[in-house]
């Protein structure tokens, strides 16, 4: 027989959105204290009453616990848990101090006077007009939200993106869920097709029905895309689709009939040995890549006549020094075609040369504009030549509606420099070609040898095999890039040799010079590497290398996932960095972080109405409970963002080498183990090693190095790109 407990929730100490497991600390009716409540609920917040039918039991960890087979929430019935329940958090413009107020003023009538006549609350000293309109809304949203979120737990799934679903369909959100809960994985951000499946089948859609055909065959493509496919073989998308949902191969084939028809996909027969399936965006942004850059290069070049030697001499008397003869050749080349691409490692020149190029630009009086993928890299961009650069995204002055520089209204440069371009990905070139007018001259700049972009193509890489458009290839090491270790390894490991860790360097030289700048120390174990990793980043770089950990040091490691992975190095890290008692304002737990003020986070997805982009790294510079909203730093702007939006963030003290990409640091440390065997790749452990300025340590097993090491299959995409600029 079950057992009884009802009370007052005291605090919400864990709530996973994603099972709704939750464990409270409850003022129970008839017992000594507050007890814990573990259990399974959509939504708990403190204040509410809770009653729970289960057990007794003696946890071994944590004590005594009533494990509940069932909860039942009820609004807060005290005047203490009326002010709980309001000072939680839980609407906008209401926080511990107002939640007091209002409680003193109306008493037991709160919620329904916030229910029924907000605008009572004028009474209150403080609110105003504009707050309570926020009350007001903020209490509708999450009334609705709550219904959300018990409809899709009593359908087995997640809550973690009800605020979502209810932001993006509003008052209808749960008529079009069940009329069409496949809209939810094109619609919101966050939920894939499994998500959206799982509730159609609940709801009792069929399962050969063609919409659920439809859904799953634009999955394939989709989830593709993700690992850098711009298409696939229709008969791969066939079978993994079936594979996973066990529709019938004709119901497939006639879903993609359909899709054809409708454009929503393309059928590519002409320039592919079998038929490829595309997304219509992908196709249209691979076609846009091909013909804006053969239109390019059939223009006039908009430089006037330059006399190449006297160019050259005026170049390296500006900058004080002689230019490579491989160097004065670059030169020539980007004199003599519109567009051209400049590759090649770390310390052949890349960056003198782009210098001298805009500079012979900038001296005929033509405008220039520069840009990269990444903040971090612009910014670099910016330091290296002295003149402006900006991240292409702000460019092209992406808001809400998309770019709003394209074919209509193009950019006013006569030539255009894009630093880092083997990140960009064939959606964003496409993008930035068709604002790029056709008599402009393009610079594409880059090393084809580190990851391609984390989105869609290899665009760099396939404009260089397809020898359509001039490339200049820096093979060329100058001496002081020699000198540095780190340069030393990362040729080392793109020529499949293991790299060599630095040795102290004798007395006498300067203590910079004897430190060395590229070690490899040894650790077995997982958890022996990832003490290894937080002492160096908290005690032995600091004080050696007086580097700040915070904003000088970034770990990089190849996977999200183990032991060594983001999630778990993010939390380890944020613990010995940026501890809980050393905080003086509040915290706020969301979608399985706990967000700090001073704690480095990263934006996840492109957010065009608040100008920020997936990549951007910032620190949170202040938590507004009252306001319900968190403020990030980047680089000096402040962007705000409601808690139910902090599934944007993510925790950076750690990033995947994969979103390192384009980016710069001083100091880089590389976790590396067995655990990682499937990612352990030598253009993955090159990319991580030419992140770092001033210093790269590498922490873990000889035998995960060697497999990055020897490991050189960086897999062939599926993108046609090439085929196209040759034909």
């Amino acid at each position: 027989m079950s057992d009884q407990l009802s009370g007052t929730i005291d605090r919400v100490t864990f709530h996973n959105p994603e099972n709704g497991f939750v464990v409270l600390r409850v003022v129970a009716r008839g017992v000594r204290g507050p007890v814990t409540v573990v259990g399974q609920t959509p939504r708990a917040v403190a204040g509410e009453f809770v009653e729970a039918t289960g057990k007794w039991a003696d946890d071994p960890d944590f004590g005594r616990q009533f494990k509940a087979d069932g909860l039942r929430i009820l609004p807060p019935s005290t005047l203490e848990g009326i002010e709980k329940y309001l000072g939680s958090g839980l609407v906008k413009g209401i926080g511990p101090t107002y939640a007091r107020k209002i409680v003193e003023v109306f008493g037991e009538r709160t919620l329904d006077v916030i229910d029924e006549s907000p605008t009572f609350l004028k009474e209150i000293k403080g609110i105003g007009a504009k707050r309570i309109q926020c009350i007001r809304e903020s209490w509708r949203q999450q009334k609705a939200v709550r219904d959300i979120m018990v409809f899709l737990q009593s359908n087995g799934l997640g809550t973690g993106h009800a605020s979502r679903i209810y932001k993006t369909y509003g008052e209808r959100a749960m008529e079009i869920v069940k009329s069409n809960p496949y809209r939810l994985a094109d619609d919101v951000w966050g939920i894939g097709f499994q998500t959206a499946d799982e509730l159609a089948l609940k709801l009792g859609f069929d399962r050969q029905a063609v919409p659920r055909a439809q859904a799953a065959v634009r999955y394939i493509l989709q989830e593709a895309s993700g690992d850098g496919h711009c298409a696939l073989p229709e008969e791969t998308v066939w079978q993994e689709a079936a594979q996973r949902t066990g529709i019938d191969l004709p119901i497939l084939q006639d879903a993609t009939t359909r899709l054809v028809d409708c454009h929503d996909l393309v059928r590519e027969t002409d320039l592919t040995p079998t038929p490829w399936l595309y997304l219509h965006r992908l196709h249209q942004a691979e076609t846009g890549v091909a013909r804006a850059l053969r239109d390019l290069m059939r223009g006039t070049h908009p430089l006037p006549t330059v006399h190449l030697d006297a160019a050259i001499e005026w170049i390296e008397k500006k900058m004080n020094l002689t230019l490579a003869p491989s160097q004065k050749d670059a030169i020539g080349q980007a004199v003599a075609h519109k567009v051209l691409v400049l590759t090649g490692g770390p310390g052949v020149g890349k960056t003198t040369l782009v210098r001298g190029i805009l500079d012979i630009f900038l001296a005929k009086k033509l405008r220039a504009a520069l840009c990269a993928p990444t903040g971090r890299a612009a910014k670099r961009l910016s330091e290296t030549t002295g003149q402006s650069a900006r991240t292409i995204h702000r460019l092209l002055e992406f808001d809400q509606r998309g770019p709003q520089r394209n074919a209509d209204h193009p950019l006013e440069v006569d030539f255009l420099i894009v630093d880092e371009t083997s990140m960009v990905d064939i959606v964003l070139m496409n993008q930035l070609l068709r604002a790029l007018p056709w008599t402009a001259a393009l610079l594409l700049v880059g090393d084809a040898d580190q990851l391609p972009s984390v989105g869609p193509g290899c665009v760099l890489a396939d404009i260089i095999a397809s020898k359509a458009v001039p490339v200049v290839r820096l093979t060329e090491i100058f001496r002081q890039a020699r000198e540095s270790g780190i340069v030393r390894a990362a040729y080392r490991i793109h020529d499949g040799e293991m790299p060599e860790s630095d040795a102290p360097h004798p007395q006498g030289e300067s203590e910079e010079r004897r430190l060395g700048d590229f070690y490899f120390v040894e650790a077995e174990a997982p958890a022996a590497i990832l003490e290894r990793v937080v002492t160096l980043i908290r005690e032995r770089i600091p004080r050696r290398f007086h580097l700040d950990p915070f904003r000088d040091v970034q770990v990089l490691t190849p996977m999200n996932r183990g032991e060594l992975g983001v999630k778990n190095l993010n939390v380890r890290l944020q613990s010995v960095l940026n501890p809980p008692e050393a905080q003086e304002g509040p915290e706020v737990a969301r979608f399985g972080w706990s967000f700090r003020v001073g704690d480095k986070v990263l934006q996840m997805r492109n957010n065009y109405t608040k100008e920020i982009f997936n990549g951007d790294v910032g620190r949170i510079r202040s938590i507004d409970v009252d306001d319900q909203e968190l403020t990030v730093d980047f680089d000096g702007r402040a962007v705000g963002y409601d808690f139910d939006e902090l599934d944007e963030l993510t925790l950076a003290y750690a990033l995947t080498i994969h979103k390192s990409q384009g980016s710069e640091y001083p100091a880089v440390i590389v976790p590396l183990h067995t655990q990682h065997y499937l990612l352990l790749q030598r253009n993955l452990l090159y990319t991580a090693v030419t992140r770092g300025r001033k210093l790269v340590v590498l922490v873990g097993t000889r035998k995960a190095l060697a497999l990055a090491v020897q490991r050189h299959n960086p897999g062939e995409r599926h993108s046609a790109l090439r085929q196209r600029l040759q034909a």
